[in-house]
């Protein structure tokens, strides 16, 4: 048994405070895709459980809006301890959840910890404005007033966490709601529920009153739409499928309540003519291959210039090949293992296609052998990539490298806005005057210069445009998004 997973192997809703088995007494299996074994149960909530957990956020909303800053930042604060004591723990438990290598899910709970750091510092920082109402002709007597805004909580947040990050993606919805006074509802996603209900364990070991924080695990179309469509629930914070979040966008607009999508990326890493090869292939490897590629912000389209594109091609190709693939667990493991055996059977389909459009195949393409009965699919490099093959157009969500080669420079801006995405994006290039002309050409949420799409800051607005998402991430941003501005006006004459 994986240390976090309860005795007994069954997890529990945790609502008001308290844990509760599933009325209906269902359960569903968490397989470890590194092995394809059991590792426990998730309870699966019914739509009144999901409505009992909004009833409570929703009767201590008044009380946690008061609560002082202070006192929140005391509680981030005391949480980031606990996760720094039970890194080990919670690293594991990624791990073994998720399939993403042990290197990399111990980063996983580095950049929590900071996120409820960083949050606790931002709730200083939730200010208003003042306003000279002398400089206004209309209405009269403005001599006589002061003018001002303050932010106030939102209301209830519900917050829909991904797999890929059960951790660090989760605690970027519920850290600043909880900064910025809003009691949560949270929905981890049922492939990966441990790690979601071993923190709200350790938010209530630091004294987090009842009802503020509420975890609930089900289906999206019974339990995340009853969340969404609760009266009481104000904001909706999602990270997942583009087809989800339109559904969540739907729903919650029939309410008029706010959301903020992280949503599906096709995100383009361009490789102009001059870039040095050295710097820009093992960029490209960690951009596309790591966690398995599974990351909204992974290189999905490599695009590359004509005449430095089999040079390109050939050495990521010996790159991909000499990447190690094994069990998450395992410390020399570079390539884990994909989330479940569909996810490999989506890869087969796309390199399917790309190949039948006359894509070449220079690394992977297979299940590797000797993986074991994991859910694996070797690093794969796809070179003379059609603009129609599914992989150029469709988010693979897998190790697979598509090499698109263009000619000029409008050429690449036309492939790279191309799709209906726009999250992240990356120039190669020496000659930094192309690489800002083709930064404001590229329509996307954030745009890097010699440096993989991958790049994120906790705490620097992060999201994307069209339909990669709306609104923005990242701690001041997102608590911005979460607060509603008032204006007070004071007459004192």
């Amino acid at each position: 048994m994986i240390d976090g997973i309860p005795s007994g192997g069954r997890g529990s809703l945790f609502i008001n405070g308290s844990w509760r088995a599933p009325a209906s007494g269902e359960y569903r299996r968490v397989v470890d895709p590194s092995t394809g074994q059991a590792l426990g149960e998730a309870p699966v909530a019914t739509s009144d459980e999901a409505r009992a957990a909004v009833d409570a956020a929703a009767a201590v909303e008044d009380r946690w809006a008061t609560v002082p800053g202070h006192e929140r930042a005391r509680l981030l604060r005391a949480l980031a301890d606990r996760l720094v004591a039970d890194h080990a723990v919670m690293s594991r438990l990624i791990a073994s959840e998720v399939g993403k290598p042990i290197v990399d899910a111990r980063v996983e709970v580095d950049r929590a910890i900071g996120v409820y750091r960083l949050a606790a510092e931002e709730i200083r920082q939730l200010v208003g404005e003042s306003f000279p109402a002398d400089a206004y002709e209309r209405p009269a007597g403005n001599e006589s007033r002061f003018l001002f805004t303050v932010r106030d909580p939102i209301g209830v947040v519900v917050a829909i966490g991904p797999f890929n990050f059960p951790l660090n993606l989760l605690s970027h919805k519920i850290a600043p709601a909880l900064a910025a006074g809003n009691p949560v509802v949270a929905k981890p996603t049922s492939a990966a529920p441990f790690t979601a209900l071993r923190l709200a364990e350790h938010f209530a070991a630091v004294g987090l009153p009842a009802g503020v924080l509420n975890v609930v695990i089900g289906p999206g179309g019974s339990v995340g739409n009853t969340l969404v469509e609760h009266p009481r629930t104000r904001l909706v914070t999602f990270t997942g499928s583009t087809d989800v979040g339109k559904g969540i966008a739907e729903r919650a607009g029939r309410g008029a309540k706010r959301v903020i999508l992280e949503m599906g990326g096709m995100d383009p890493f361009i490789v102009l003519d001059d870039a040095p090869l050295d710097v820009v292939v093992p960029a490209a490897a960690r951009g596309v291959f790591s966690y398995s590629g599974q990351v909204c912000t992974a290189s999905k389209r490599l695009l590359v210039e004509e005449s430095i594109a089999d040079r390109f091609a050939h050495a990521l190709a010996e790159r991909a090949r000499s990447l190690r693939v094994g069990p998450a667990l395992d410390e020399t493991t570079e390539v884990g293992p994909l989330i479940d055996p569909a996810a490999v059977e989506r890869m087969e389909a796309l390199v399917a296609d790309a190949r039948s459009r006359s894509a070449d195949v220079l690394a992977g393409g297979t299940r590797p052998t000797g993986a074991g009965a994991g859910s694996f699919y070797a690093p794969t490099v796809l070179d003379h990539v059609s603009e129609e093959a599914r992989v150029a157009h469709d988010e693979p969500f897998g190790p697979i490298a598509p090499i698109l080669r263009f000619r000029t420079m409008d050429d690449a801006v036309r492939i790279a806005n191309g799709t209906p995405f726009g999250l992240q994006a990356t120039v190669y290039t020496r000659d930094l005057a192309r690489g800002f002309r083709l930064a404001k050409r590229i329509r996307a949420g954030g745009v890097h210069l010699n440096d993989p799409t991958t790049l994120r800051w906790d705490a620097l607005p992060f999201g994307g445009v069209k339909e990669s998402g709306l609104g923005r991430e990242g701690l001041r941003y997102a608590m911005q998004e979460m607060t509603e501005v008032k204006l007070i006006s004071v007459n004192f004459g």
